[in-house]
């Protein structure tokens, strides 16, 4: 509730100082750049021309944006350092009074310190590009946050948040049952352990002659050879 009271404050008073400025402003171009100067030459101001055409951009250029909300930190600084130099140099003008210049000077720069308010240009799209670039950078920060992590981890995905080790368990037994089957199918059998009836007991058997042992299996003779035994 007090932020709206603000803001409608803000709004109230952008809107009064400078549609005093904005009509200020008119009339000196109503009057004349030449009228203008003129009166500024009596009044014993410097440069008249200068300073009518000076005045008059400043209060038209500066009452618009007030009214609008746009730039109001530095519309304000601007018209207070016209409303001051106005009173130093030379006495206002009519419509103004010295009085009304001194409180429009106060005014400006209390919107130039305050600021426009919610109910502005300034608030409405300034703020609002600025926080869609506070948002981009943040994304982009985001982004190479991601890319550095999957540079330290390149078995972790990129997109995912979980870690590599959650993927790890059943493709590392899959992998051992693997080598296990491998090393079945490759490993040499044992040789079997025959007895012959000659053989006594606590001694170990020896092949015969003609047998070749071939991955722990007995390979029979060859056809049409005869054993040395024979």
């Amino acid at each position: 509730m007090k932020q709206v009271l603000r803001d409608l404050a803000a709004l109230v008073a952008r809107i009064g100082v400078g549609g005093i400025f904005f009509a200020n402003g008119w009339t000196k171009l109503e009057d004349g750049l030449i009228t203008t100067g003129a009166k500024f030459l009596q009044q014993g101001a410097p440069a008249p021309g200068a300073w009518a055409t000076v005045t008059m951009l400043a209060e038209l250029i500066g009452g618009a944006l007030l009214i609008a909300g746009l730039a109001v930190s530095i519309t304000g600084l601007i018209l207070f350092a016209e409303a001051l130099a106005v009173f130093v140099v030379a006495p206002p003008l009519n419509p103004i009074s010295v009085n009304e210049l001194i409180l429009l000077g106060a005014a400006s720069l209390l919107l130039a310190v305050v600021g426009a308010g919610r109910v502005s240009v300034d608030h409405m799209v300034v703020i609002r590009r600025r926080e869609s670039e506070a948002a981009d950078e943040f994304a982009a920060d985001s982004e190479a946050d991601q890319v550095i992590a999957s540079l330290r981890d390149p078995d972790k995905p990129a997109d995912s948040g979980e870690p590599a080790e959650a993927a790890s368990p059943a493709s590392e037994s899959s992998g051992k049952e693997a080598e296990a089957k491998a090393s079945e199918d490759t490993a040499p059998h044992p040789r079997p352990r025959t007895r012959p009836a000659d053989t006594k007991r606590g001694e170990e058997p020896s092949p015969s002659p003609g047998d070749t042992l071939v991955a722990g299996r007995k390979k029979p003779p060859a056809r049409g050879r005869r054993t040395t035994a024979d």
